[in-house]
């Protein structure tokens, strides 16, 4: 049967789809629904039709779920973000937990019934966890500045101050912020005209230390914009405790892409610092760093532990950002190993040299560089890969199996490209032994994972 635009229907939901959506079936016909759980019966409206699947607006809840909870945020539902503040807590880790599962297995074609997999690790207190905010600023309808989150798919802006999720200092910032906007009669950017002068906000936290550094990204010269906006800025947001960088970002370009390539610093330093385990790094506004500090310990940890590293061992940490995780595999190999970080990012590059030098740190050595061309010529014990969302590029895996490490250590935050990056490593005679989830990011659908992979080819 084919269902058609704006009809309203009854639907049992079974599932959630990767983003945290409701998923039932009729017959053989696969909607999906924002904000229904499994267990639940719905009416809903049928927003999109394809042949074989669409997309419905929740109506109204006909049988509410045991897992159902009041959402926390008032923007929950609306906004872009939390998509799964309806459900419980203990409930979004079982999910999480049958997503990695299912991935690895579905597309990965592993048998998770012979590997190790941990039950995932959540949060005790999991609020106020993020240490990065990025804000869109638009013109409200009296005229003044909003900042807040994108409702979902869209690029209308809900206004927030009180981010559930985000570090508490960010509502301090937002309202600084605002007032500094509305008293300097600064205008905020239209992205259909491509006008106005500032485009986000963008907020980072040191976890650890407490240091902030606040950035607007603005639509004109970042130069200009100091000279013009530089004193006001520094008077409206030095009045929050822990700032210790304001700087301007310049991006003028008609794009999605948040940040500009041009940063300039108002006032105070260039770089916040954090401190994860003993290790302490310098943060550029650029700089690639887990968004949840607290549970990137614990993740860290779990690298060590499935690398299982001795003295004298010789790494590969492949796409390794500015470092983070290439300092505490340097320790872990002792004086006599070797790590070798590499990334394609040269302005990542140099934060990590920056950063090894920082703690002291003389067996780590970072290439700028695809890590394809890098391994044709090195060996290693193991290779540890925290590649983005898109997972591993094809040639990496080619020269992962060319080398025939012992180990591989595969951290993901995308279950669907594990699964198939973990295929081709199968292929080349690896075997998944180990899987522990962490969640990085609750009230979302998103998951981090680390998995370990053995070969006996060597």
């Amino acid at each position: 049967m084919r269902y058609r635009k704006n009809e309203i229907i009854e639907i049992d939901i079974d599932d959630l789809g990767n983003e945290g959506e409701g998923i039932g079936h009729l017959d053989g016909y696969t909607l999906f629904i924002k904000g229904a759980l499994p267990g639940e019966r719905v009416r809903a409206g049928i927003m999109k039709a394809g042949k074989s699947y669409g997309y419905a607006r929740l109506l109204e809840v006909i049988k509410k779920s045991d897992e159902r909870i009041e959402p926390l945020c008032p923007a929950a539902g609306k906004c872009g973000g939390c998509a799964l503040q309806h459900l419980s807590y203990r409930e979004q880790l079982r999910f999480k937990q049958k997503k990695v599962i299912d991935c690895l297995e579905r597309i990965g074609g592993v048998n998770c019934e012979e590997a190790e997999v941990f039950p995932i690790i959540g949060m005790e207190t999991p609020w106020h966890y993020r240490n990065k905010a990025q804000f869109p600023v638009r013109a409200g309808k009296d005229g003044k500045a909003e900042a807040g989150i994108y409702a979902g798919r869209t690029h209308s802006v809900i206004p927030v101050t009180d981010c559930m999720i985000q570090d508490e200092v960010t509502k301090q910032v937002l309202e600084r912020f605002l007032e500094f906007m509305e008293r300097g009669k600064v205008s905020a950017y239209d992205e259909r005209s491509h006008t106005g002068k500032v485009r986000h906000v963008f907020i980072r936290k040191g976890f650890m230390t407490g240091e902030v550094m606040v950035c607007l990204v603005v639509n004109e010269p970042a130069e200009r914009f100091r000279k013009s906006y530089g004193k006001r800025m520094t008077e409206s947001f030095g009045k929050v405790d822990g700032i210790v960088s304001i700087q301007v970002n310049e991006n003028q370009e008609k794009t999605n892409v948040i940040m500009g390539r041009k940063y300039l610093t108002v006032w105070g330093k260039e770089h916040i610092e954090d401190i994860i385990g003993n290790m302490r790094y310098l943060i550029s506004g650029e700089s690639f760093y887990q968004v949840n500090a607290e549970q990137t310990v614990i993740l860290y940890k779990k690298v060590l532990e499935f690398a299982g590293l001795k003295e004298g061992g010789c790494v590969w940490d492949l796409y390794c950002g500015i470092g983070t995780i290439s300092l505490f595999l340097a320790a872990a190999v002792g004086e006599s190993g070797e790590v070798v970080g590499v990334e394609i990012v040269r302005k990542a590059i140099e934060d990590a040299k920056r950063n090894a030098a920082l703690n002291g740190i003389k067996n780590v050595r970072f290439i700028c560089g695809a890590a394809e061309d890098i391994g044709k010529t090195r060996r290693a014990d193991v290779v540890v890969v925290d590649p983005p969302r898109k997972g591993c590029d094809e040639e990496v895996l080619k020269v992962i199996g060319e080398v025939k490490a012992q180990k591989v250590v595969y951290v993901s935050c995308n279950p669907g490209t594990l699964g198939r990056d973990v295929k081709i490593l199968g292929e080349m005679g690896y075997d998944v032994k180990k899987v522990q989830g962490v969640d990085m990011f609750p009230w979302t659908g998103h998951v981090e994972i680390v998995v370990l992979l053995t070969t006996a080819n060597r």
